[in-house]
């Protein structure tokens, strides 16, 4: 990655240039001048596609558990299913310019944005070569220096903007960066994205009220122009947006790209006064090229093909309609596909004899360079990036450890409904064996008190941390993809910053319980019972965080985490004797977190104590123990049970480090 000195970061300031008409964009634009707060000052970036090809598995882009929804098998082959998304498509461009690709819905642009950033799932480049600064494309090279901007934001919401760029600045920028250095790239960001009236404001989503849908896009822009990238690609940066907020994005990428950069966006249909500001634009229709050059030429261009733009319509929208297939009938399929073609073929038979495969107004010699000049001198393309070394595990995991804690901790609502749930819960439980004074409960009240408070509240927990992973699973996939972070980082910054509230929670739930329902009152007992209950809910966490990191979908996980919840439920000891289990309820026993909790529980509260059983006019002395052997709860001493907590626990850790290593975490929405 290119990155320059402190004193090549300084503000820079260029004048606002004027469109193709000569009339200023300031009456679409909200913002007062094209200023450059924010340039690159690396090497110039070139890039590269020669002659590409690349085919489209379409059956490995439906996830395995629709397909196995339908009654098939993930591994059967689909010959079939495979159909070209590109066809011989090359061109190059450089620093300074903005690429626009357009075209209707199966053109393509997706599958030419996965090939070029190098995740191209679910298909095959048949022939053709990605070249980065003269360099064959890899995935170190494309790491380095391309930043990808996918369609969907994906951000925690309960961070500032401020934060959240901060984060990734301590994540992304190398360890020679000092912190007024991080913090002079965060401003510089700040103001390059024209976010100063929102930097204090909450990123916010769909739920949680944040900044505008059109600030979030240039908040997840300014994550990954921190590093100062010299390639910026973009997947439909205007999805979502209104006409006049999406206007003001593509001018933002287009004075970013005027920084010397390379601005790489796919679009559907542009606006007219979007299409404006696009330097080259890259039109495609089913995976093949109708036109690259000069978006100012494109209508001259047309025009000279016989296909002029009517008065007062829109280019992009009006050629977009003319190059798509309409799938109507099958004679008309045929008619438009048709004429796609020879529009292409006659394309490049005009383009064939330049090296960049540009298309250019006015006649040059062969090889010749474009028609405009970026504002920034290129340096030499064949420079790569400057190795720089980034911060290590450490930092990485005291950044995101601190990043979660104070996401975790703004979300007040979801924590006074977490603390009144376990409060409530204890109370209820508490108030309905309150009231014995000094007289002990029985032996069967007693059981079933103990067997509710293991059981109970851990059941609670399951769907609520499921729910939170899979909330933050696509910004995982994203941030674990881009080398933001490594999984191991990661995996100890949530066991750990999970703990804080975990603490509080079992805190609330356990203290009002033991004391109303008279437990025994000593000190010893109470810490004995106070960390049994905390093992036990925190192997229930770990389960639910194995079980959302193993499965795609939200559904998948909970089914899961619920299933082997009532499989331990049921084979604790109290809803039948575990002597009376069979062979595999007994193998399942031996794992249950609840099963050890409850004979953990019962040890502390019956050994050494005297229970009174009445028969009739009789009443018998029963020690404890007598009690914990009929029920065969004395297996193992207590200090025993609480290692094989630790070890179910340290299980289901080591399955969650596994999982996060080697399961692409990829939500559902992803596929």
């Amino acid at each position: 990655m290119a990155e320059p000195g402190p004193e090549d970061r300084g503000l820079r300031t260029r004048a606002a240039p004027q469109d193709a008409s000569g009339l200023q964009d300031s009456l679409f634009s909200s913002e007062s001048d094209n200023s450059l707060y924010f340039t690159y000052s690396g090497p110039s970036n070139t890039l590269e596609v020669r002659g590409l090809s690349y085919q489209v598995d379409v059956a490995s882009q439906v996830p395995w558990f629709e397909q196995l929804a339908q009654f098939k098998m993930p591994w059967t082959s689909h010959k079939d299913a495979c159909e070209l998304g590109i066809q011989n498509l090359s061109f190059k461009v450089k620093s300074g310019q903005m690429l626009a690709i357009i075209g209707s819905s199966g053109c393509g642009r997706a599958s030419l944005l996965d090939v070029i950033t190098g995740r191209g799932h679910g298909g095959k480049i048949k022939s053709g070569q990605i070249w980065i600064n003269g360099q064959p494309s890899t995935p170190q090279l494309v790491r380095k220096s391309v930043a990808h901007v996918r369609q969907h934001d994906q951000l925690l919401p309960n961070l500032t903007v401020r934060e959240t760029l901060a984060f990734v600045a301590q994540m992304r920028l190398p360890r020679t960066f000092s912190q007024a250095q991080r913090d002079k790239r965060v401003d510089d960001v700040i103001a390059e994205l024209r976010l100063r009236q929102c930097a204090n404001t909450r990123v916010g989503n769909t739920y949680v009220r944040g900044v505008s849908g059109g600030e979030r896009r240039r908040v997840s822009i300014g994550v990954q122009l921190l590093w100062n990238p010299g390639i910026l690609i973009l997947d439909e940066p205007t999805s979502g947006l209104d006409s006049f907020t999406a206007h003001n994005l593509v001018k933002t990428l287009s004075r970013l790209a005027k920084g010397n950069r390379l601005v790489l966006i796919s679009l559907h249909q542009p606006r007219s006064d979007i299409f404006r500001l696009f330097d080259l634009v890259l039109l495609m229709t089913s995976g093949i090229t109708i036109y690259l050059g000069a978006a100012q030429h494109m209508v001259q261009y047309f025009t000279a093909v016989g296909h002029p733009c009517p008065r007062y319509s829109n280019p992009a929208d009006f050629y977009v309609d003319l190059t798509s297939i309409d799938r109507q009938s099958r004679e008309q399929e045929v008619a438009t596909r048709e004429k796609a073609r020879s529009l292409a073929a006659l394309f490049q038979e005009k383009v064939h004899d330049f090296d960049d495969f540009l298309w250019r107004a006015e006649a040059r010699e062969p090889g010749g360079g474009p028609c405009w000049k970026s504002l920034v001198l290129p340096g030499d393309s064949n420079h790569l990036p400057t190795p720089t070394k980034l911060p290590g595990p450490v930092q990485q995991f005291t950044t995101l450890i601190r990043r979660q804690i104070a996401n975790d901790f703004r979300d007040l609502p979801t924590l006074l409904i977490h603390g009144a749930e376990a409060c409530l819960m204890s109370l209820i439980i508490g108030f309905l064996y309150y009231g014995h004074g000094a007289i002990k409960l029985s032996v069967m009240d007693t059981a079933a008190l103990l067997f509710m408070i293991g059981a109970l509240i851990p059941f609670n927990v399951i769907l609520d941390v499921i729910a939170k992973c899979h909330s933050e699973r696509a910004m995982l996939y994203y941030e674990l993809e881009d080398g933001l972070y490594t999984a191991g980082p990661y995996f100890f910054a949530k066991i750990l910053g999970e703990l804080p509230e975990h603490c509080a929670y079992i805190f609330i739930y356990g203290m009002p319980t033991y004391w109303l329902a008279n437990l025994r009152p000593s000190p010893e007992p109470f810490l004995l019972h106070f960390l049994l209950l905390w093992l036990v809910v925190f192997c229930c966490r770990v389960m639910a965080l194995c079980a959302a990191a193993l499965l795609p979908t939200f559904h998948m996980s909970s089914f899961f985490g619920n299933a082997l919840y009532n499989s331990f439920y049921l084979t604790g000891g109290f809803m039948i004797s575990l002597n009376n289990l069979w062979t595999v309820p007994a193998w399942i026993s031996n794992v249950s977190f609840l099963r050890w909790c409850f004979e953990g529980l019962m040890q502390i509260q019956f050994k050494g104590q005297t229970y009174h059983l009445a028969v009739g006019n009789f009443t018998f002395p029963i020690q404890g123990e007598k009690i914990l052997s009929s029920m065969h709860l004395n297996s193992y001493p207590l200090y025993a049970i609480y290692f094989i907590l630790l070890g179910i626990s340290g299980g289901f850790v080591a399955l969650y480090y596994v999982s996060l290593k080697f399961i692409k975490q990829k939500s559902s929405q992803d596929w």
